[in-house]
């Protein structure tokens, strides 16, 4: 396992291609960084787009967070031997100098995963940088951007490296995250920074199952995705007391990565398989289904990883040039 990249483009990644969506509908490119995005069920949303990236590493930056105040929380270095991740905060304003590093103490790669409106962090860090991609993960938090603190889900059963990750936070300091046991499989839970506590989060009545946790909401709503036992990846999103699974018609696998307040969920679905496989952002909401959400520069290979009550839109795409780029989408209108 791999510190090189966030979870929902590791596993995306290798499995996308091309073809049609039957209900989610293709973004339509704009000008002006513009993209309107067709709806199954609601009007259009149309999107400005804004590709921000860090100077220190203009080949590989991932945006993965975004809350309220329009902070914003990634990382730049693909994790590559002699290239390794680097945590930061990006301020609005959004320049250059709006950059502060993120990285855990003594760390040699750390990705900052997400955040909340009260100055809690959470993401990963590693003691290694391999050529062979083969890092230890573990998992941890930061209540002020100084005081650091590792956390591991408590289990005799981890990978070797081991493999723990958070990777979202609500205003309750609770966490969301996931670990990798030896057999390769993920766990997700919640974890209470306050009483430090762990809870898994499973499907129902199918508890052995690989799932991530990969996002919370104020009102302990989680997000994330899981394999079935027909080896498909879907989304989920466990609220008011349901476990909905969120599956794109038409995709090979569906994976959420964020919710805000409003139960707007986010992420990434792939089409296809193999060499030819596309990647597409997503935007789901109760009632109204699935939107595509693409990059103008990256249609094909973009994720949404983070939204916040507003509805702006983090992520990331590949570039012409084979670059990774970070993006903040906000809402027009």
């Amino acid at each position: 396992m791999s510190i090189a990249n966030r979870i929902g483009l590791r596993v995306a990644a290798a499995a996308v291609a091309t073809g049609a969506i039957a209900a989610g509908g293709l973004a339509v490119a704009g000008s002006a960084g513009a993209s309107t995005v067709a709806a199954s069920s609601q009007s259009p949303v149309s999107y400005r787009f804004q590709t921000l990236d860090n100077a220190k590493d203009l080949t590989f930056n991932q945006l993965l967070g975004i809350n309220n105040h329009g902070l914003i929380a990634g990382y730049f270095g693909s994790g590559a031997a002699g290239h390794p991740n680097q945590g930061y905060l990006l301020f609005p304003g959004y320049g250059q100098h709006n950059y502060r590093n993120e990285n855990f103490p003594g760390s040699v790669q750390t990705q900052v995963t997400g955040l909340n409106d009260q100055g809690t962090t959470v993401g990963f860090w590693s003691n290694a940088n391999n050529a062979n991609l083969s890092n230890a993960n573990f998992g941890f938090y930061s209540l002020d951007g100084r005081h650091f603190r590792t956390v591991d889900f408590p289990t005799g059963n981890n990978a070797t490296p081991p493999v723990d990750q958070l990777l979202g936070v609500n205003d309750g300091n609770v966490a969301v995250g996931f670990y990798t046991d030896s057999q390769g499989s993920s766990h997700g839970y919640t974890y209470s920074i306050g009483h430090n506590r762990f809870t898994t989060v499973t499907v129902p009545g199918a508890p052995g199952l690989s799932l991530t946790a990969a996002g919370i909401n104020n009102d302990g709503d989680v997000t994330g995705f899981y394999t079935n036992a027909a080896g498909v990846t879907n989304g989920f999103l466990r609220y008011h007391g349901q476990f909905r699974t969120l599956s794109v018609p038409g995709a090979s696998a569906t994976q959420a990565l964020g919710v805000n307040d409003q139960d707007e969920v986010v992420g990434v679905y792939t089409v296809g398989t193999g060499s030819t496989a596309t990647m597409h952002g997503f935007t789901w909401t109760p009632g109204h289904g699935f939107q595509t959400v693409d990059d103008p520069h990256g249609i094909g290979t973009t994720t949404v990883n983070g939204v916040n009550d507003h509805g702006q839109l983090v992520g990331f795409y590949t570039d012409a040039a084979g670059n990774t780029d970070g993006f903040l989408a906000g809402p027009l209108g």
